[in-house]
């Protein structure tokens, strides 16, 4: 059995790796750190939670202990498409780098510019970022990359849904072509492998499990719900209190950031312990949450797929799909959450009958039928508007009042006129004073008349509409007089002018 001894490491990067109980590599550490230490370009496919990270964390600890940065000059570069992930690198640096004295710069979002500066100066022999940050301090003239012996590209899958190859394709410009590349993904779609073969040289390539592949230790489900929002919720709350006690912690992934803010709102107003992370908080809550999250204070954790990627968190025992992910390869991810280094877990997805598209792209994906919990579609019972458990979570119409509700037949009536109201002397309260009879006789009989007076009355003669040439021929004439108009031209307003430049005003010498 292959153990990190075997792999060539150093013996301070050894001795990190010991104290943090680690003694048997992961399929993908086996296979790219031996060549990563050769200085070779690697293509590493593997689904998450196999330990991608410390693939390249180790080797890349072990070459730098050579050599020394210089300001502003960062020796190796790690791209991630999340502040979080960036994050998480830096930390891996910290446990496993704690016998070397290198300089790890984190450049991410949300941090003030002036300690990203600070830290450069200093000289970077780690320098982890986000393409945008990256970028804004290039173009800042801060950095120069032409130092750069190593690039790591790590989640390029996430990079490409994200939109950031253009950036990435920048700054590979700005790296020697001589340096040494370390492309890593969990998935690899046509467009990932045609950018692996744009940026690696005569790559070798570690593949320790089938592309877009789930773990086998994850229990996947379907379940069914209506399609309204406040029904998916309440199906929500009714399967978490289901398995309640099995239930560690959990993650409930949506596919949109207001989803994720409502979501969050409707479990707390029905009681249950939960925080939310997504992409336009700042930085500093969304690391307190997640920090939440990791320590236990936090037992459900409502994300957007900014939590989907490569997070560290050990032992999530249940994933929570309440929105079918647009893109099958997210779901992967998504579930890959729990069920990590060998742990069981569990993933449970709402299914409305819009969704069977998206559904149908995931079970090609991953090449299994997933069961369904309780029934399929057909099972379900009819919609019953505003049955859901959950009323507090509907909003009232745009305005703050209930749209109008009445029948067709009744909606003419809107503008009639308001009962009359006399005052009751001996109740002391106002009441609608009632028409009497007659009166009520003489208005329908005067209506009559009137109806049968219109329906007798002679019809006006149809006028002839003119034909649409003499309209044409018309427009010609007038155009051609404006163009020939001798007349006089008129000074100043002409003939209208204003009256209150006709009144007298007396001049002050």
């Amino acid at each position: 059995m292959t153990t990190f001894q075997d792999l060539g490491l150093s013996p301070k990067v050894l001795a990190a790796v010991t104290d943090s109980g680690y003694t048997i590599p992961t399929p993908i550490q086996a296979g790219a750190i031996p060549f990563a230490l050769q200085r070779r370009d690697i293509l590493g496919i593997a689904q998450t939670g196999t330990g991608k990270t410390a693939s390249f964390v180790l080797p890349m600890l072990t070459l730098l202990e050579k050599g020394r940065a210089r300001a502003r000059m960062p020796r190796t570069l790690i791209l991630e498409p999340t502040r979080e992930l960036a994050a998480q690198v830096a930390e891996n640096f910290e446990k496993y780098g704690k016998n070397h004295k290198l300089n790890v710069a984190l450049l991410i979002g949300g941090v003030s510019f002036d300690e990203q500066n600070r830290k450069l100066e200093r000289g970077a022999d780690v320098l982890i970022c986000t393409p945008g940050r990256l970028l804004d301090h290039c173009e800042r003239g801060k950095l120069l990359m032409t130092g750069v012996e190593i690039l790591v590209i790590d989640e390029a899958d996430r990079m490409l849904d994200m939109g950031f190859i253009p950036d990435i394709e920048r700054i590979a410009k700005m790296i020697p072509f001589t340096r040494q590349t370390l492309f890593f993904s969990a998935t690899m779609p046509p467009e990932i492998q045609k950018l692996a073969d744009a940026f690696l040289q005569n790559p070798e390539r570690v593949e320790v499990s089938a592309p877009s592949s789930t773990t086998k230790t994850i229990t996947q489900r379907l379940v069914a719900s209506h399609g309204q929002d406040y029904e998916k919720r309440a199906t929500l709350r009714d399967l978490i209190r289901e398995v309640e006690t099995d239930i560690k912690n959990a993650i409930i992934f949506c596919n949109r950031k207001k989803d994720v803010a409502d979501l969050f709102r409707s479990l707390e107003r029905h009681g249950f312990e939960a925080g939310a992370l997504h992409g336009d908080m700042d930085q500093r809550s969304r690391t307190n949450m997640l920090q939440g999250f990791r320590d236990g204070n936090l037992k459900i954790l409502v994300a957007s797929d900014v939590a989907a990627r490569g997070l560290d968190i050990p032992d999530v025992s249940h994933i929570f799909n309440f929105d079918v992910p647009i893109h099958a390869e997210d779901y992967v991810h998504r579930i890959g959450r729990t069920g990590r280094a060998g742990r069981s877990g569990a993933a449970y997805m709402i299914v409305t009958k819009r969704d069977s598209k998206h559904l149908d792209a995931i079970e090609k994906l991953i090449t299994e039928k997933i069961e369904w919990h309780n029934g399929d579609l057909s099972a379900l019972p009819p919609s019953e508007a505003g049955a859901d458990t959950g009323r507090s979570d509907r909003r009232p119409a745009k305005g703050g009042r209930d749209r109008d509700r009445r029948k067709p037949s009744d909606r003419g009536n809107r503008h009639e006129a308001p009962a009359v109201h006399k005052i009751d002397t001996d109740a002391g309260v106002n009441q609608p004073a009632r028409e009497p009879e007659s009166v009520k006789t003489e208005t329908v009989m005067a209506k009559s008349n009137a109806a049968a007076k219109k329906e007798h009355a002679p019809r006006p003669e149809r006028q002839e509409r003119p034909h649409p040439a003499n309209d044409d021929h018309r427009a010609r004439q007038n155009r051609r007089y404006h163009q020939n108009d001798d007349g006089p031209t008129p000074v100043g307003f002409g003939d209208d002018v204003p009256a209150f430049m006709l009144t007298s005003a007396a001049l002050k010498g």
